[in-house]
């Protein structure tokens, strides 16, 4: 009965998107880099955890929660519940869960949390075309479809395998190359990457890469995903009821008692986020 390789990635993906949705709509708004910070956060947890020991639901919400705290983004646990939908019960619920796996994701992170997102880079590409590159007259015409670049590049392994500033080197040149404008001689000239010919291939062949990344990027059906989610639900209700198989959270190696959990996984669903 356990999901095979593709129903999870399947899951993953779907997750995934749901995160990012959730911090797109999130009130009051929440900067970008904290919403890359979500995503490197959910994406690093499962590298080395199952969806079927800890439910996507609940990690997806917990991964966004504290990519606020590390990231300075001030805002309070009831608000943070209060984007769920307008249920008290159901948002105390989830706040329950999301506090009982805090400490868990950081752990399972091994404590490294601070993210560097590409948002950054890209701001500091825009700057250095506006100040050194005339050839381009507003530099800000690119920022959006960067920005939608970088976004789409959260969804994949871009962000574990490249460094920001090569994302957001690709998302501003991906962006130029959409408007119909030759960037060359600004890796050339103001980069000083001329006579670096070696250096200049490497360059472009890791933007190839990156570029690729996102297009063989695909969100699944949705028959898919609620076939998935079916099967998914089935896993973690037998889990559940096992009490053998019952998951510590937290220090799992050490000798710490660890709590009762405060609720059940089962008492809010995926229905709890549908009114966003």
């Amino acid at each position: 009965m356990f999901l095979d390789p593709h129903e999870e990635k399947v899951l993953f993906r779907h997750y995934e998107k749901r995160l990012l949705d959730f911090c797109t709509v999130f009130k009051p708004a929440m900067p970008k880099s904290v919403v890359g910070t979500a995503c490197m956060y959910f994406r690093r947890f499962y590298l080395n955890n199952s969806l079927m020991e800890y439910h996507p639901r609940t990690i997806m919400l917990t991964c966004a929660y504290l990519s606020c705290k590390v990231d300075e983004f001030n805002v309070s646990s009831t608000q943070f519940v209060g984007n769920l939908q307008e249920n008290p019960a159901a948002q105390e619920r989830a706040l329950e869960q999301i506090l009982e796996y805090e400490l868990l994701l950081i752990q399972q992170l091994n404590f490294h949390l601070v993210i560097h997102n590409p948002y950054r880079p890209l701001e500091g590409f825009l700057i250095d075309l506006k100040t050194r590159y005339p050839l381009l007259e507003n530099p800000e015409m690119l920022r959006k479809s960067a920005e939608d670049f970088l976004n789409r590049a959260a969804m994949t392994d871009a962000g574990l395998l490249f460094s920001p500033s090569q994302i957001a080197l690709t998302a501003v040149l991906n962006s130029a190359a959409r408007a119909g404008l030759n960037m060359e001689t600004y890796l050339t000239e103001c980069m000083g990457l001329k006579d670096e010919k070696e250096t200049l291939s490497k360059m472009y062949d890791s933007m190839r890469r990156i570029t690729t990344l996102l297009k063989e990027y695909e969100l699944p059906k949705s028959n898919e995903v609620n076939i998935c989610k079916q099967k998914l639900e089935r896993i973690h209700a037998e889990f559940n009821s096992n009490t053998s198989l019952k998951r510590k959270h937290g220090y799992e190696d050490d000798d710490h008692v660890v709590k009762k959990p405060l609720v059940t996984e089962e008492e809010w669903t995926d229905e709890d986020l549908d009114l966003l």
